[in-house]
C-alpha cells in the first residue's frame, strides 16, 4: 500500500469515530489525513505530508469547527428550575395577603408558600396573584 493508502483508511477512520463523539475535534484531525493524503498522492515528501496534515487540522479546527458549533449544534436555552421557575406563575390566596396585620399565604402549583404583597394591597382569601419573585421563604406577589 502507498501512503496516501494510510492517510485515506485514518481519514476515514477518524470520520467515522466523531460520530460517536461530540465537538467535531476528530473530523477536524480526519480532514487534516485527507489533506496529508492528498500530498502523498501527488508524490509530496514525507515532511510535507505531515505539514499538510497539521495545517489542515489547525485550519479546520479554528476555522470550520466555531462555524459548525454556531449553526449545526442546538444552543442550550437556560430553563428555570427550583425558586427561579415560580416567577411569573400565579398561585391562589388561600390565606389573606395583608402586610399590616403580617399575614398571607399562596398556593403555587401545590406548595404553600407565605406571601407578602408588593404594593401593599390587601389579597382576599380565593383571589389569583402573579409571583414577582421569591425572597428567602417568601414570594413577593402582585394582582395579577
Amino acid at each position: 500500500m502507498e501512503a496516501w493508502h494510510y492517510w485515506l483508511i485514518a481519514g476515514l477512520f477518524l470520520i467515522i469515530l466523531e460520530i460517536f463523539t461530540p465537538g467535531f475535534v476528530l473530523a477536524s484531525f480526519g480532514i487534516g489525513c485527507f489533506a496529508a493524503g492528498l500530498s502523498a498522492s501527488f508524490g509530496m515528501s514525507f515532511y510535507f505530508q505531515i505539514f499538510l496534515f497539521s495545517a489542515g487540522t489547525l485550519l479546520v479546527f479554528f476555522g470550520i469547527r466555531p462555524l459548525f458549533k454556531k449553526y449545526l449544534l442546538p444552543s442550550r436555552v437556560e430553563v428555570p428550575t427550583n425558586v427561579a421557575a415560580l416567577e411569573g406563575k400565579s398561585g391562589r390566596v388561600m390565606e389573606t395577603v395583608d402586610n399590616d396585620k403580617d399575614t398571607g399565604r399562596v398556593k403555587i402549583g401545590g406548595e404553600d408558600w407565605r406571601a407578602v404583597a408588593s404594593d401593599d394591597k390587601v389579597y382576599r382569601e380565593g383571589e389569583t396573584v402573579q409571583i414577582i419573585r421569591v425572597e428567602g421563604t417568601k414570594v413577593l406577589v402582585k394582582k395579577s
